[in-house]
């Protein structure tokens, strides 16, 4: 045998990591074999599964990237130390990971729609979708997930073959489905809107709540919008800074925070686990299928853990999202967002050329539109901005 030989021996081959997961995921695991497969049909890789080269795709397009410079709560330019929308994404993709290993799930499914669950937020968190929500509404609408699918299947050019990143449908279904208590699901796209998502998907979808409530917790006290006294009547947090409280040595309080907040993150994932993997053991979950014909979601948090979290999601509706501060910075966002879409709109040639190449060859404009605010990061807006609208500003 030769060197070359001995050597391509020793490397774990798809067909062996797809072997492992028939062995060790549970049976209600989607499997990396299984898929539905791509739109345009590709040579299988020869050491990744389906999903983790879905999940290196998405790491690698430019939407992705962007997302360092596109608010979580706070504008980037506010603070280094805030989350963005990246470093929101990559403790999702942890969390999530996290997860799905306890409960046997395939990992680099999960991974891969966690990273691409915000690929289509727009500058400026909820305020930048609420402003292109109501300027679409005439126009076939907007919701971050379905701009997500344009992106990945549309607007990211990689591939002379085709348009798009040609994902499994399971991670374009995924991201389609995924659910949060801003999303609006009437903007439902068909991709089998009846079924119910996949285990991976759902726990996506859990592990998002997961990190924003308690990073934009973490970010808001150490912004000093929030304070500690706020947190008085919050029992998970008092238990967690009980526990904090009583470790030798003592901590300052700024680790003191980092251990309470990891604290806090450590149980309701562990709740989570447990309470999903009794749920799914009481309805006789076997299969995908059966996943998929459950009405009811099965990643789900105990009856306790839910009454523990509603007052702290209540805390941070109230103090935080609604403090004058992050107040004045929506409404700042909303105007930018308006009036560069009417601007656009009224003079598509102050548009990049490869965007307005598009209205010309036929596209709707006000998609055309919303697809490059969309994409833009909250300094490029920003920017545009002061160099449209103020006369000053070299162009």
């Amino acid at each position: 045998m030769t060197v070359a030989a001995d050597c391509h021996s020793l490397l774990v081959t798809r067909e062996a990591l797809e072997a492992r997961e028939e062995q060790w995921l549970a049976p209600y695991a989607m499997k990396s074999r299984l898929t539905r497969g791509r739109q345009h049909p590709e040579p299988e890789d020869p050491y990744r599964t389906v999903y983790r080269r879905d999940r290196d795709r998405i790491i690698h397009t430019t939407a992705f990237r962007r997302l360092e410079y596109k608010t979580q709560v706070f504008v980037n330019h506010e603070g280094d130390h805030y989350r963005t929308r990246l470093t929101h994404t990559l403790e999702v993709a942890q969390i999530a990971a996290s997860i799905a290993r306890l409960l046997r799930l395939n990992e680099d499914l999960v991974e891969a729609v966690a990273l691409a669950h915000d690929i289509g937020h727009p500058p400026f968190g909820h305020a930048g979708e609420d402003t292109l929500r109501e300027l679409m509404k005439a126009h076939g609408g907007f919701e971050h997930n379905i701009q997500g699918l344009r992106v990945v299947d549309v607007l990211e050019e990689r591939y002379p073959a085709f348009r798009g990143l040609n994902l499994t449908w399971e991670v374009r279904e995924s991201i389609n489905k995924h659910r949060t208590p801003y999303a609006h699901p009437d903007m439902q796209v068909a991709l089998d809107p009846k079924l119910s998502p996949l285990l991976e998907s759902q726990i996506a979808d859990i592990a998002d709540e997961i990190a924003y409530d308690n990073h934009d917790l973490d970010d808001g006290l150490a912004s000093g919008v929030l304070k500690e006294e706020d947190l008085a009547e919050i029992a998970l947090w008092q238990q967690a800074h009980a526990a904090a409280e009583s470790q030798e040595p003592p901590a300052g309080p700024e680790l003191r925070r980092y251990q309470i907040i990891r604290a806090v993150i450590n149980r309701q994932v562990t709740d989570l686990a447990v309470t999903s993997a009794e749920t799914i053991a009481r309805q006789h979950i076997t299969s995908v299928d059966e996943v998929r014909a459950c009405a009811s979601r099965l990643i789900v948090f105990s009856e306790e853990m839910r009454t523990l979290r509603a007052p702290l999601k209540r805390l941070l509706w109230n103090k935080f999202y609604h403090h004058y501060r992050v107040v004045r910075m929506t409404e700042k966002a909303k105007r930018v967002i308006s009036e560069l879409f009417h601007h656009y709109l009224k003079d598509p040639g102050q548009l990049p050329n490869t965007t307005r190449l598009r209205i010309e060859r036929g596209e709707t404009p006000h998609r055309v539109v919303c697809d490059y605010l969309a994409g833009m990061t909250d300094r490029y807006a920003l920017e545009e901005y002061k160099k449209l609208f103020d006369p000053f500003e070299r162009v």
